[in-house]
């Protein structure tokens, strides 16, 4: 496990080297500003990640490096499991280094280690889980059982797609062999500890009538999220992951379901294509596959080494594929972690022949958006400060700083403090149930709201100066109004700016 561990400390300098390289990403914003106001659950995510990330600011504060430290060391708990799994699957040192250089240069797995979000925390509760099935499995210790509940019950607190992978899990336990397992009470144990540690986001959930299931409801509704057919989406599979390491992955899942030593494990590949046919049929995100692919890649490098060990004439391979790795994996780090100057992104992309990445229908930026979301913020504060500030104090005491999304509410959150700005308040997301901090709507600064919805509450819209980073996302780029004489008391009109999305 040696080289697991080399692997997983140059992951850990890799991503705090570039740690503070550009700034705060959007969503970070937004989690420290969930983090001050801990619940057993938010409109748009479980309410574990936001937890930890206020016990990180409590000890650390709240640097770019300390908030993505815990990222960066979850990518290298990942590698280590990885070649944990490896192991357990009846791999050896190569296939050990194989699988984790797959795991360290997949351009999904780097560049969501890259920023603190719950995804990066969601691969050690599935592979964690997979880990402890495999030591189940060889070793007839159904007790570890009990330790894939705790993970799935808590990795259903980090994110709720979990549910998702506890499904195609358990399909995949009564469609192989080990369907025995459910002899076992310590799965009817695990199935128990699941539900228990469950059970408050779920009440949580229900006392705010399924806030999460409406917002989801509204995002597919709006086709808000590029929705791929089968074909493009296994493609994207392909480039998220990686080029090279399809050399990996699919050789993996092809020895879990074919191979005669890989079928004993069988259901981590049926688990796959289970949790792959759920993703497609429900339209999702590319990338929400990415927790699931170590897996895979432990499996491809048991594959390969298997097929070395068994033919002398390919030992080139056992240094061919770590190369073409490294290589590979080095040329694609410059796409997904912040190392380039933002002006060189796109030109390095374009040597490349790699096309910005689009999630979501109405992104348009001049870079990738886990690159553009970082841009402008603070920016953008000080322009609300001068509007701010030039307002007459009578009139500035009296004023809401109205963000129409969670970015521009939480920087303003964030950063405003140091310009001498109040508190925003925003009717998207979680930031609803937060309410309007006992403003009237006399008078409000607004921010991403059209001219034409701010004129459709307000009497009187001034329009001041404009928000414009080069490097931001267009949706970033508006007009801040000063909206005067609401038509309706704020505490009425709320329920009317309620965004979920």
């Amino acid at each position: 496990m040696t080289v697991a561990w080399l692997s997983a400390a140059v992951a850990v300098a890799l991503l705090m080297a570039v740690a503070g390289r550009y700034g705060y990403f959007r969503d970070e914003l937004y989690y420290i500003a969930l983090s001050k106001h801990l619940d057993w659950g938010f409109v748009d995510l479980a309410p574990l990640s936001p937890l930890v990330l206020r016990i990180v600011r409590s000890l650390s504060g709240d640097s770019l490096h300390a908030i993505r430290s815990l990222p960066a060391l979850a990518q290298a708990a990942e590698i280590v499991l990885t070649g944990l799994i490896a192991r357990e699957l009846g791999g050896h040192r190569p296939a050990i280094l194989l699988s984790s250089l797959s795991v360290l240069f997949a351009p999904v797995i780097l560049a969501n280690a890259n920023r603190y979000s719950m995804n990066a925390f969601e691969p050690l509760f599935w592979m964690g889980c997979v880990y402890l099935l495999l030591l189940a499995i060889n070793r007839e210790q159904s007790k570890m059982l009990v330790g894939c509940g705790v993970l799935l019950g808590g990795g259903l607190e980090n994110k709720h797609s979990t549910a998702f992978f506890l499904i195609s899990l358990t399909a995949a336990l009564l469609l192989t062999r080990e369907r025995r397992l459910f002899r076992a009470k310590w799965l009817w144990i695990a199935a128990v500890i699941i539900v228990l540690l469950c059970l408050p986001n779920l009440i949580w959930q229900y006392q705010h009538d399924f806030a999460t299931w409406v917002d989801l409801t509204n995002v597919r509704e709006t086709h808000k999220n590029v929705e791929l057919p089968p074909l493009p989406f296994l493609l994207q599979q392909v480039m998220m992951m990686g080029s090279a390491n399809l050399l990996i992955w699919i050789p993996g899942l092809g020895y879990l379901l074919l191979h005669r030593q890989g079928s004993h494990h069988r259901v981590l590949g049926v688990t796959y294509l289970v949790f792959l046919a759920i993703m497609m049929a429900l339209h999702a995100k590319d990338y929400y596959l990415a927790p699931i692919y170590p897996m895979l890649l432990a499996a491809g490098a048991v594959f390969w080494e298997m097929l070395v060990a068994a033919h002398a004439r390919l030992r080139w391979v056992k240094i061919a594929l770590p190369a073409t790795l490294a290589v590979a994996g080095a040329a694609t780090v410059p796409i997904v972690l912040p190392i380039l100057p933002p002006e060189r992104v796109m030109p390095y992309m374009d040597a490349l022949g790699i096309k910005i990445p689009r999630s979501e229908t109405g992104m348009r930026s001049l870079l990738p958006q886990y690159f553009a979301d970082e841009f402008g913020w603070e920016e953008m504060v000080v322009q609300v400060a001068s509007v701010y500030h030039s307002l007459p104090p009578e009139e500035r005491a009296k004023t809401a700083i109205l963000g129409g999304d969670y970015g521009s509410a939480g920087a303003i959150d964030f950063f405003g403090p140091r310009y001498g700005l109040p508190q925003s308040i925003s009717a998207h997301q979680n930031y609803y149930y937060w309410g309007f901090r006992n403003y009237t709507g006399e008078s409000m600064i607004m921010l991403n709201w059209s001219l034409a919805g701010a004129q459709r509450w307000c009497q009187d819209v001034q329009i001041g100066p404009s928000v414009f980073h080069p490097y931001s996302m267009g949706w970033e780029h508006y007009s801040i109004l000063t909206c005067r004489g609401l038509k309706k008391p704020l505490a009425e009109a709320w329920p009317g700016f309620k965004v979920w999305n």
